[in-house]
């Protein structure tokens, strides 16, 4: 259930801590913790000289393990200490003397073939001290960092200035949302995850609600299963001009497994769509009335409005008339940016047939028209998500390279396959495309969410070439995906 969990430092410390009192003694996990880097580095690099800047805390005596430990192996080693060593205590201050060598005040990273950044880990909770930041800019050789490199904020991935960029990152048991989100992913490089004896049970216990995105399970059409019983999803069209975006997310739809796709679509973009369809099929819906009556067909069964489907009084009209129907709703783009002025109107329509499935797909600035106050409240991406579910009784589908989809129960999934070349026109209306898809197949909310971004991504990694366009990525949506244990 926990396999791709990501604990907080304090849910962390709190691992810790159980895993001692199961009787995994807290040096233990310190000289485990230590070797795996030691022999990550081992299994990357030759013997060179290297140069391990410990802290005065835990991550610092993982430190001085790789350090005895390369030593014994024959690599020339130095440590030099951040700190007063009289200052050191507990498990830090036995593996200090187990060490054994000198200590430097290092000035100058001259000579250094690699750096161990074993300095403050996850839990730094205030400003890098100057003499670091000095060594930190000359830094031109490869750095391995315990845990997370030194900067980052191992809860919410935010980076102080000057932070740490790793090209390797060692972290124990699972993963901290400071190594999936932005910037955080950025400057711990390849990460790691290390084995060190802590109890798979202890994660009943912490109950951890936020996970790391992975493959999901995708319906599967049985044998004798007919078109509608995988569903029959709407998208709602632009005007003639603005039409382009609904038939990426129709498309997308459609490849994701959707029975039937229908784009709803005015008089005036009525042949601007019919002359680009296909197996998508057309129907005529001029006003929110029309929509209504299109949507009391029950087979109609996902509705995704938004993508240019142009901002003001119509498309709230559209909105309301969806969430009314009873089918599941997307809400994207300009079906979100119509209500940036009456967000609890929004909020209200939702809630007025609980249970029924909506996803809110917006990106951060669409994010920020609706939840502007939860920007203020938290650096931490997954909190705000989680906190704009609770508040619109939608799941939120949080775009961008880290994406986080989060319901109102709290629990979130953050989204690591994403490559950079996803930031292209229509990127987007292709994911509110798969979600309504997904949805559309009897998906629950959170799991379309995830899994659709996580399809997104893994669509986009399929292209080799440069020169992704969002025409591109209906086509390289694939099935048989394992199934995901977080669904």
């Amino acid at each position: 259930m926990y396999t791709h969990a990501l604990l907080s430092p304090e849910q962390m410390y709190r691992a810790d801590a159980l895993a001692v009192a199961a009787g995994v003694a807290s040096l233990t996990l310190m000289e485990r913790a230590g070797r795996a880097v030691a022999e990550e580095m081992l299994r990357r690099f030759g013997a060179r000289p290297t140069l391990v800047l410990c802290g005065p805390g835990n991550n610092g005596g993982d430190g001085f393990v790789v350090a005895r430990l390369l030593r014994g192996w024959g690599w020339p080693v130095r440590v030099a200490l951040l700190g007063d060593h009289a200052r050191l205590k507990g498990d830090a201050a036995i593996m200090a003397k187990r060490w054994g060598g000198p200590f430097e005040t290092v000035t100058t990273l001259d000579g250094a073939g690699l750096i161990v950044d074993a300095v403050f880990g996850a839990g730094l909770s205030k400003p890098l001290p100057a003499n670091l930041l000095k060594l930190i800019g000359e830094v031109k050789v490869p750095v391995i960092a315990i845990d997370v490199p030194s900067g980052i904020d191992g809860a919410t991935g935010q980076a102080r200035p000057d932070a740490f960029r790793a090209d390797l990152t060692v972290t124990f048991f699972r993963k901290k949302p400071g190594h999936v989100l932005m910037p955080g992913r950025d400057h711990c490089g390849e990460t790691v995850v290390a084995d060190i004896g802590i109890p798979e049970e202890v994660l009943a216990e912490i109950a951890p609600p936020l996970s790391e995105n992975a493959a999901p399970f995708l319906p599967v059409a049985g044998t004798g299963r007919h078109k509608y019983q995988r569903g029959h999803a709407v998208v709602v069209s632009g005007a003639a001009h603005q039409t382009g975006a609904a038939r990426l997310a129709a498309r997308s739809a459609l490849r994701v497994g959707a029975g039937l796709v229908t784009i709803a679509s005015s008089r005036s973009a009525m042949a601007a769509n019919e002359a680009h369809l296909t197996a998508i099929m057309l129907a005529e819906a001029d006003d929110a009335l029309a929509l209504g009556r299109l949507l009391e067909d029950r087979r109609k069964n996902a509705v995704c409005i938004g993508p240019a489907s142009g901002i003001g009084s119509e498309t709230r009209a559209k909105v309301r008339a969806a969430l009314a129907s009873g089918a599941a709703v997307v809400l994207d783009a300009d079906a979100l940016t119509s209500f940036a002025t009456v967000p609890g109107e929004l909020f209200g329509a939702i809630s007025e047939l609980p249970g029924r499935p909506v996803v809110m797909t917006p990106h951060d600035g669409e994010f920020y028209r609706l939840f502007n106050d939860l920007i203020a409240d938290s650096d931490s991406k997954y909190e705000r998500a989680i906190a704009a579910a609770k508040r619109s009784g939608a799941v939120v589908l949080l775009k961008g390279p880290d994406s986080v989809a989060a319901n109102a129960e709290g629990l979130a999934v953050i989204n690591s396959n994403a490559p950079p070349s996803l930031a292209t026109a229509g990127s987007g209306d292709v994911l509110a495309g798969l979600v309504t898809g997904l949805l559309a197949q009897g998906m629950e909310a959170f799991g379309a969410a995830a899994a659709a971004m996580w399809l997104h991504g893994e669509a986009a990694r399929k292209f080799a070439a440069p020169g992704l366009i969002a025409e591109d990525l209906p086509d390289l949506i694939s099935s048989g995906i394992p199934q995901n244990p977080l669904l």
